[in-house]
């Protein structure tokens, strides 16, 4: 049966809806996997939850009318609702260019948690859009030629309509996908184009397009889009260079180029081409290694450095503006799902877990009215701002990338499932017939223990792989229903593989240690402080310099989760994990003492 929005019941089982995966829906071998579909995996609790909980609410609360005024203006209708100001409006930077990623998230959400409000959403929010788009004829609101980036706009109204049909059952939004397209035709390039930089132009990014295209193509039959697909691709520019081992990142806009490799991630899955799975290992290897930050963040100014001078240090003394935080971790995190699917392997685990804790969590919270955080600084003193101009391109990427946490945590694998991030969540799927239940409980990252309890109706085989991290400076301890264990280690994971039972019990313990990290190898006495996954930052610091880090006088605060104190002639200094800061000042470089 076919349900329209209106029709659609809140009883409909997640596992059931339609699946918007942009990865692959089965493994392809032994050694790839693959993503749960948003309905199967629950959060339960922890600092995820509390983020996911919170963007949730607010996006599902955002005026219909409001969101939908520049096109009804566009199209001579009836334009109800306040303006929405800052890059939105028909004066704005990109008018209208965040709808489809607010669309796109909450059909998202409303597939992982069942809220069948958030569809009821979609499908108001693509009534609206549709009746304007059949006046205009356009969904370039305002259409002022100076101000259009018709690919980035096209894209994201793409990514909204996919994910009402798929994930929220609007119907007509599957057959709006190749009208919207044609539409574009007129305003759209033939063939991709590099962006310069950041200030020059061309300002309008085919870069993350590609993967849209592919995926509507493929929804509609449409040889067109899949062929514009292709033709957008960055292979001599981009793509080619990186599989052949060249660094052809520093000086190029950061988020743009980070964003594309999701299209290669999906070229290569759709061509089959491994030259696209090299590009985004290499450029995998050239941003963990020559470009992040202690956080996982990148790209001061928004823009890659040249590794190997120093230019990391440089950034905490010239500029506040060092991760495009919401954008670049949602590139970052989508770059390493494809990889995870593709290789199988869990070193690109580690480098998610890190972006998504110490960047994307960390994300100052938007208010009700567009102001929306966008960079993270890292330099001395900071404060967490938002952007100056209302509705930034982080307000889109923010609720994708949230929506996406519980496609974070487990991977589906040919001989059973693959634990990548620890976090009080559940996760339902079907193993040989038998229906299985792996539920997670844990204080993580805070707390070192973890506990897995499996359910199922038939005692079945299956392989459960745990991810471990490799920030561990001592192995981690692993008991079945009690029994210490010493599992084969398989890319990364601890191979535990038998006959899994209702009621059994995996307990897991990753040993925590102060550690530090230097900004890079110019400045080996520059650090950042961490523990276990964790990123500290010294809170309310007295200085307005790089400080020194009493690394031997560090302990933990009694009574107080998650904060360390270093006591220096009677007065205290508090570290916090990153993601904790609202208010406060803090400093996340220090000198090494």
């Amino acid at each position: 049966m076919n349900f329209t929005r209106r029709e659609f019941v809140v009883g409909v089982s997640g596992m059931a809806l339609a699946s918007r995966i942009p990865f692959c829906a089965t493994p392809l071998s032994a050694t790839t996997l693959s993503e749960f579909d948003y309905g199967q995996v629950q959060l339960t609790g922890g600092p995820l939850k509390a983020h996911y909980d919170r963007i949730h609410a607010t996006y599902l609360a955002l005026d219909n009318d409001r969101l939908l005024k520049v096109y009804r203006q566009r199209a001579g209708m009836s334009a109800p609702g306040a303006d929405m100001g800052g890059w939105y409006d028909a004066d704005g930077f990109v008018p209208g260019h965040s709808l489809g990623q607010y669309i796109s998230g909450l059909a998202r959400i409303g597939a992982a948690t069942g809220d069948a409000s958030c569809h009821t959403k979609v499908g108001e929010l693509v009534d609206g859009f549709a009746a304007a788009f059949d006046h205009s004829g356009s969904i370039y609101a305002g259409l002022n030629a100076e101000k259009l980036w018709p690919c980035y706009i096209l894209d994201k109204h793409i990514a909204g309509l996919i994910d009402s049909a798929t994930l929220s059952r609007v119907d007509h939004a599957r057959d709006l996908l190749p009208r919207v397209y044609r539409a574009a035709l007129p305003y759209i390039p033939e063939e991709g184009r590099d962006r310069i930089g950041k200030k020059d132009p061309p300002y309008d990014e085919t870069y993350v397009l590609p993967e849209n295209l592919f995926t509507a193509a493929a929804m509609t039959a449409d040889g067109a889009m899949r062929e514009r697909a292709i033709r957008y691709l960055l292979n001599k520019e981009f793509f080619e260079p990186l599989a052949r081992g060249e660094d052809v990142l520093p000086g190029r806009h950061a988020y743009s180029h980070a964003i594309a490799l999701s299209s290669a991630g999906k070229a290569y899955l759709v061509l089959r081409d491994s030259k696209y799975l090299e590009a985004m290992q290499h450029a995998w290897t050239l941003l963990t290694e020559t470009q992040q930050f202690s956080t996982g963040g990148w790209g001061p100014n928004e823009q890659f450095i040249e590794p190997h001078k120093g230019q990391l240090y440089a950034s905490l003394l010239t500029t506040q503006d060092h991760f495009e935080t919401p954008c670049g971790s949602y590139a970052a995190t989508k770059l390493a799902r494809y990889l995870l699917c593709a290789t199988g392997e869990a070193r690109y685990g580690d480098g998610l877990e890190r972006v998504l804790y110490n960047a994307l969590l960390t994300a100052k919270d938007p208010d009700s009215d567009g102001d929306y955080p966008y960079y993270s600084t890292y330099s001395a003193a900071a404060h967490k701002v938002y952007y100056p101009k209302k509705w930034p391109c982080c307000s889109g990427t923010l609720v994708q990338g949230v929506a996406d946490y519980v496609k974070n945590i487990y991977f589906r694998a040919n001989d059973g499932i693959r634990v990548n991030l620890y976090a009080p969540s559940t996760v339902q799927w079907e193993q040989s017939g038998a229906a299985i239940t792996l539920t997670q409980e844990t204080g993580y990252p805070l707390d070192s223990r973890v506990l897995l309890r499996v359910r199922m109706g038939t005692p079945t085989t299956f392989s459960l792989g745990l991810r471990l991290p490799a920030w561990l400076a001592a192995p981690a301890t692993i008991h079945v229903n009690g029994v210490a264990v010493h599992p084969p280690q398989q890319q990364g994971w601890a191979m535990l593989h038998r006959e899994w039972r209702n009621g059994d019990t995996v307990q897991i313990e990753f040993p925590q240690h102060l550690y530090t990290e230097a900004i890079d190898e110019q400045h080996p006495d520059t650090v950042a402080l961490l523990r276990g996954p964790l990123v500290y930052v010294e809170l309310n610091p007295r200085v307005e310099q790089l400080p020194l880090i009493p690394l031997d006088r560090i302990q933990s605060m009694p009574g107080a989760s998650g904060l360390l104190v270093a006591s220096s002639a009677g007065a205290g200094r508090v570290f916090a994990p990153l993601y904790f800061v609202q208010q406060e000042s803090y400093t996340t470089y220090f000198k090494k003492s």
